[in-house]
C-alpha cells in the first residue's frame, strides 16, 4: 500500500478529487492534474458502461466514478504504470474514500475492462 508521503499516490488523490469535483462543477477541468483526462471522459465512460452495464453512470457513486475514470485513463491512455499497480491503487482509493462496497465494485469493473483490452 502506498503511503501518504508517496508523491504518485498524492497525485492520484488530487486527480481523483478534481474528477469528483468535475462531477458537480465543470470548471474543475481547469486543474492541471485532471486536464488531460477531461476531454477523454466520453470514451472513458463508454468503457465503464460496457464493463458495468447494470450500473448506469448516473447510479454509480460520484466518488467511485471519479476513481474509475482515473484508473481507466491510467490503464488506457497514460500507460505509465503496470495495470496491476493501477488497479491496486484504485482499490486503495476506494477503501479510503468510498463506501463499504466501493473497493469490490471498482476491482470488478477494472478487471472486466482489462479482460477486454
Amino acid at each position: 500500500m502506498k503511503t501518504a508521503n508517496d508523491p504518485r499516490h498524492q497525485k492520484r488523490i488530487t486527480q481523483m478529487q478534481q474528477l469528483f469535483s468535475f462531477s458537480f462543477h465543470e470548471e474543475a477541468a481547469r486543474h492541471e492534474e485532471s486536464a488531460p483526462i477531461i476531454p477523454l471522459l466520453p470514451d472513458i465512460d463508454a468503457h465503464i458502461e460496457k464493463a458495468a452495464p447494470e450500473w448506469p453512470l448516473s447510479k454509480i457513486a460520484k466518488i467511485d466514478l471519479a476513481i474509475l475514470r482515473l484508473a481507466v485513463w491510467e490503464l488506457m491512455y497514460d500507460k505509465q504504470n503496470p495495470s496491476k499497480v493501477v488497479i491496486d491503487e484504485a482499490v486503495e482509493l476506494a477503501k479510503a474514500f468510498g463506501n463499504e462496497h466501493s473497493a469490490k465494485f471498482i476491482n470488478g469493473v477494472l478487471g472486466t475492462i482489462m479482460q477486454h483490452v
